[in-house]
């Protein structure tokens, strides 16, 4: 009888304990921590250099939209393009924020943008292409954790009339405006330094 009683006791100690261990586990068998996304937050000395030089590209294309030569913008258009497509753009493709899909849509308006200005021939409009390069040139910043020197995010209220403004990244804080400019047919340089600093574009 005694024998019985304790196989008893044994058996209901044995299912209180694995029902224990269940419940105390409820919510999933892996009990481990959980894996939060880490985004990139380092790129490779290639990735960091190809930026570095098609900006520098956009910075000699700006300098020559301030000297309103038309012929230098294009040239150096064309390099920014092309330097631009030596950005090694997969590498964004092993952040865990899937910002590679966002960063290929702004480059590719990058690209087009960059394209108009070579097939325009007034100097106005190719301004207004430099405009649209650099409003998507900003958020591709801010999206893939830039990590190069600072940059300057500027803007003219009047750059295309008194009511028309357009931005643009500078590599010095100082204000030359690629909009208005050295010879402007109405201002006449009298507006090279007009804008202000609106955000700075630094690694994070």
């Amino acid at each position: 009888m005694k024998r019985i009683l304790l196989t008893l006791l044994f058996l209901i100690l044995a299912v209180a304990g694995y029902y224990w261990y269940k419940f105390s586990n409820a919510g999933g068998g892996d009990t481990g921590p959980k894996q939060e996304p880490i985004a990139l937050k380092k790129h490779s000395d290639n990735f960091n250099q190809a930026v570095s030089t098609a900006m520098n590209a956009y910075f000699a294309m700006s300098a020559a939209f301030v000297d309103a030569d038309t012929s230098k913008a294009k040239d150096n258009g064309r390099k920014f393009i092309q330097l631009m497509d030596s950005i090694p753009m997969d590498e964004l493709k092993k952040d865990t924020t899937n910002i590679y899909d966002a960063a290929i849509g702004s480059f590719a308006n990058i690209k087009a943008n960059a394209e108009s200005i070579l097939l325009q021939t007034d100097i106005t409009e190719m301004r207004k292409d430099f405009s649209m390069v650099s409003e998507n040139l900003y958020p591709f910043f801010k999206l893939v954790n830039y990590e190069g020197k600072s940059m300057y995010w500027q803007n003219c209220p009047m750059a295309f009339g008194d009511d028309k403004g357009a931005n643009w990244i500078s590599s010095t804080k100082e204000v030359v405006n690629p909009y208005l400019g050295k010879n402007h047919p109405e201002f006449r340089g009298t507006m090279l330094h007009c804008g202000s600093v609106k955000d700075t574009i630094k690694a994070q």
